[in-house]
């Protein structure tokens, strides 16, 4: 329970006093609630409070200021949720233990302690007059003197990683981003007011600036509106800048900035109860990939995938991922840099360029930056940047290496090459044999080697021979040598011991079960075929490793490795903790349904991973299953498509292609039951029917519903006519039918994407930047192609197989 002697809940005054420095003023941290008060400013939606939150990722406390607000959920059930938002913490690096205090005391000081009486923190205002304390609406705890001037204020101090509106950040002043979002300890990024501008820095030796917010009072290519928030910037009489503070315009929201523990520096306001994401400030057009940590130390980002640096002529053996199944997490050098070895020379990696600006070496030519590097241990690379000329340019010399980004000249305005510092992964020879040496030798070795090679061919021409006759699946060992960039491949006992023996079935399909297990203490999913005789089943284990084998994307779920060793065929996926999205939106209880930004996050991220497979590939491919049973949510619900068991290769030349009808019913598109000529747009369509799923929270097919309601797209089409799209939005969700309005602009994105004629409808990438706000799509006002179903089609179909009417089907109002 709470411990206070001084905790003031005023719903009518906008200040909420502590009591005066003659009373105890008194709190201590205790387990059992979400926070322990001091004082709380309930004037306006969220209360504004002061007092001691415990870390969720361990026992400790920290002495805060937070906002917080009760969201009350009646549909079935009445359940009441406590949100709160840390918004400054005194202690955010020396958390305190249970039963620790802090206390106001007679001399106006605010001081924190141990339940041992070991001092944590104070206000430093011992002896200033201070008879008071209260906290205010924006934010600020303020502490003040008999006339109510205030004599401390925690705006002055900065500590945290949020920043309120009228928050001033004088120079040399920082916001600190935290380690991660549950823990509130100092990390890696930080805000930073400078002489000569506004930085967004990571920590290094010395520190390097991914992002100028401002630089001499000119507003960076990276830093987009806040929509409706001003940056204001002071100056002092030197010309020098002097402060930065942001103001909102808008004074009926509780809105702030934070620096997020990714580097990102993001606009919130209160909504709805809870902390709401309003705009990223600093992600411009390069998106992700501009920032330091998004593919870890070495990692090139490209496309939102992440890669290890490779020589020119292919040679991957410089660097190696630290973790196959997140390659974000970077990579690590194969040979550790030994300052004066003779095996040191550069990695060339032409159009790839490093977020540090700082330009070490301006107007030279690339050999100089390089011979400046190679003369300075410290100094890891050189990225040379050029505009036309490539024999003059500036260049950088980082002494750390953060992530790296491929180079957008249309966006950056500039050419860019990086020389990574490297060491031969292998010993050089000694060059002191004498020449008669090194021939002899070279030629008794070639002889040696050729002896082995043919001895190795004979070998293996046998051993084919046998194969064929004994093997009846030797021809997908052969297809399986053939592919490019293939997986890893483990043994059967490799992924039989990583299952414990296949124990635990989470779930099925795609003629496989799924198990859980754990391969080098990182848990995976391991789907082992069921019926090894059937042909289908054959095929899809050969599409799934020679498609999602050899691609790599963060909304694609990630193929670890395979086994195919005699009749045992099996595939280990990255594990997505949360499952299929089918278990979330065909929801009948309010505890397991998705609320509105987790619903338009899910579509977003599947647009992108379609967008790649579909315009960012060497060959399109073409997925043939999209339903929400193969897209998977992992621990932050961010989405994956998976099996890619009827996935098809087309050659970018080719428009269409002739296959045998393929998917599952009720995502089909119509081109299938027309003529079978299909291409990538057939994904579109599924696309389409997955969206109004998501957003109406049903089946597209649902016979346990009245006739004419059975098919959610004939009901999507007739509402759409009656301009009631809102009625069809998810009911069990109070979250979804708050943001009806958001809901139904999805839907008549949906809407699009399902136009009977396939070149009507829009590419991926179009979809996703419609989704991002940064395109507009075609308007709609004829709906009849929603009766274009695959069960409506199969009826016509049979009924007549002209060619007059099969295009009359597609052309004409029904």
């Amino acid at each position: 329970m709470t411990t206070t002697t001084c905790i003031l809940n005023l719903s009518k005054s906008k200040l909420a006093e502590c009591c005066m420095c003659n009373q105890k003023c008194f709190a201590k941290a205790v387990h059992g609630s979400p926070y322990t008060a001091i004082i709380l400013n309930t004037a306006r939606k969220p209360s504004i409070g002061f007092g001691f939150v415990s870390s969720s990722e361990s026992s400790f406390f920290y002495l805060v200021i937070f906002a917080t607000e009760e969201k009350v959920t009646r549909l079935n059930v009445t359940t009441t949720r406590i949100n709160l938002t840390v918004l400054w913490s005194a202690n955010r690096d020396n958390a305190v233990k249970e039963n620790a205090t802090v206390e106001f005391d007679s001399h106006g000081d605010l001081i924190l302690k141990e339940a041992d009486g070991t001092f944590i923190w104070s206000t430093n205002t011992s002896g200033k007059s201070i008879v008071g304390m209260r906290i205010v609406e924006t934010g600020n705890l303020l502490l003040h003197d008999a006339n109510n001037k205030t004599v401390w204020s925690s705006f002055d101090h900065p500590m945290a990683d949020t920043w309120l509106p009228g928050q001033i950040l004088v120079h040399g002043q920082r916001i600190t981003a935290r380690v991660s979002p549950n823990n509130l300890t100092s990390g890696v990024f930080y805000l930073s007011v400078q002489h000569n501008g506004f930085y967004a820095c990571i920590k290094a030796d010395p520190p390097q600036v991914y992002n100028t917010i401002f630089h001499d009072g000119y507003r960076s290519l990276g830093a987009s509106s806040t929509s409706g928030s001003q940056f204001n910037l002071n100056y002092g009489m030197t010309g020098s800048l002097s402060s930065v503070n942001y103001s909102t315009g808008k004074d009926k929201e509780f809105q702030y900035m934070r620096l997020d523990s990714d580097g990102h520096l993001r606009v919130y306001q209160w909504y709805d109860a809870s902390e709401t994401l309003f705009t990223d400030v600093l992600t411009g057009k390069l998106g992700d990939c501009g920032y330091p940590t998004v593919c870890g130390e070495y990692g090139i980002c490209s496309n939102g995938q992440c890669s290890c640096p490779i020589s020119a002529d292919g040679d991957p053996r410089y660097f190696r991922q630290i973790n196959q199944i997140r390659p974000n997490l970077g990579c690590r050098e194969e040979t550790q840099l030994s300052c004066n070895s003779s095996a040191l020379h550069y990695l060339e990696l032409e159009y790839v360029s490093y977020f540090n600006n700082a330009n070490v070496m301006v107007n030279t030519d690339v050999e100089n930056c390089k011979q400046a590097c190679m003369k300075n241990c410290s100094c890891k690379a050189v990225e040379f940047r050029y505009y036309g000329n490539a024999s003059n340019g500036n260049c950088s010399l980082p002494s750390h290496i953060f992530s790296l980004m491929a180079n957008k000249e249309d966006i950056l305005g500039y050419k860019s090459t990086t020389f990574l510092k490297v060491q031969n992964p292998f010993p050089a020879l000694d060059p002191k044999p004498s020449t008669r040496l090194i021939v002899g030798s070279l030629f008794g070795t070639l002889f040696v080697v050729f002896l082995i090679g043919l001895c190795v061919v004979v070998f293996r021409k046998i051993k084919h021979i046998e194969a064929e006759e004994n093997d009846p699946y030797d021809e997908e060992n052969v297809l399986l040598e053939q592919t490019s960039e293939m997986p890893k491949r483990f043994s059967y006992e490799d992924l039989k011991s990583a299952t414990r023996n296949f124990q635990k079935r989470i779930g099925g399909g795609g003629f496989g079960s799924v198990y859980d297990g754990i391969l080098d203490n990182v848990t995976i999913a391991v789907k082992r075929l069921d019926d090894l005789g059937h042909g289908q089943g054959r095929k899809e284990f050969l599409a799934e490793v020679q498609t999602i084998g050899s691609i790599h994307h963060v909304n694609l779920v990630k193929l670890v490795g395979f086994c195919t060793e005699n009749s045992h065929k099996l595939l280990a996926y990255e594990y997505m903790c949360n499952g299929s999205l089918d278990k979330w939106i065909f929801h009948r209880d309010q505890e397991s349904t998705l609320d509105w930004r987790t619903r338009r996050k899910v579509i977003l991220d599947v647009a992108k991973g379609l967008s790649y497979l579909h315009e960012d590939c060497r060959k399109k491919i073409i997925h043939l299953d999209i339903k929400p049973q193969n897209i998977l949510l992992d621990s932050e619900f961010n989405a994956k498509v998976s099996d890619f068991g009827l996935a098809r290769f087309i050659d970018r030349d080719e428009c269409q292609v002739l296959t045998m009808m393929t998917g599952t019913r009720g995502y089909l598109a119509p081109e299938w039951l027309l003529n079978r000529r299909i291409s990538e747009k057939v994904d579109v369509y599924s696309f389409g029917v997955v969206v109004l799923e998501t957003m109406c929270g049903r089946r597209n097919l649902d016979y346990s519903l009245s006739e004419e309601d059975e098919y959610l797209l004939h009901l999507v089409k007739r509402k759409a006519e009656d301009d009631t799209l809102y009625d069809i939005v998810d009911k069990q969700s109070e979250d979804m039918q708050h943001h009806r309005e958001e809901a139904v602009k999805m839907i008549r994105t949906a809407i699009w994407c399902l136009q009977g004629d396939c070149t009507r409808r829009p590419s991926m990438s179009m979809v996703v930047k419609v989704l991002e706000g940064v395109m507009d799509m075609e308007n709609i006002s004829d709906y009849s192609f929603l009766r274009l179903t695959p069960m409506v089609l199969s009826m016509e179909v049979d009924a007549s197989a002209s060619a007059s009417l099969l295009a009359s089907i597609l052309s004409e109002p029904r």
